[in-house]
């Protein structure tokens, strides 16, 4: 599973780095908040998950370390598509706000499975 949300992690990076680099190619910034929440919560949340599955949690395996990845991953891809249409302005905030809402919950869920497969492994000497 780390070398899942490594990749996973990488490459939301690179896209981004893509995004940044078309706001200061075009002068645009209206895409800063869609940028900082793909680096953070794509790239930053999945490469420390990568970092806790291959340093404390190397043989979690099951149904809840596969729900937690695709929970999380999900929960990335819609927050960073819901906001690229909201601040690109190509949707309303009434529109989207239910599923950026719903985004946000899967992204939440998906921190509080990690806490419980850290909480359900034991402890290392």
């Amino acid at each position: 599973m780390d070398r899942k949300f490594i990749i996973s992690a990488l490459c939301y990076a690179i896209l981004g780095m893509c995004l940044g680099i078309y706001m200061a190619k075009s002068g645009d910034h209206g895409h800063r908040v869609t940028h900082a929440h793909i680096m953070l919560a794509g790239f930053v949340v999945s490469f420390i998950y990568g970092l806790c599955h291959k340093l404390w949690l190397p043989g979690a395996a099951g149904a809840l370390v596969q729900g937690q990845f695709w929970l999380h991953q999900l929960g990335v891809l819609l927050m960073s598509a819901g906001l690229f249409l909201l601040y690109g302005q190509h949707i309303e905030v009434a529109t989207i706000d239910p599923l950026l809402a719903i985004s946000s919950f899967m992204l939440l869920l998906a921190m509080v499975l990690m806490l419980v497969l850290f909480l359900k492994t034991p402890k290392q000497s």
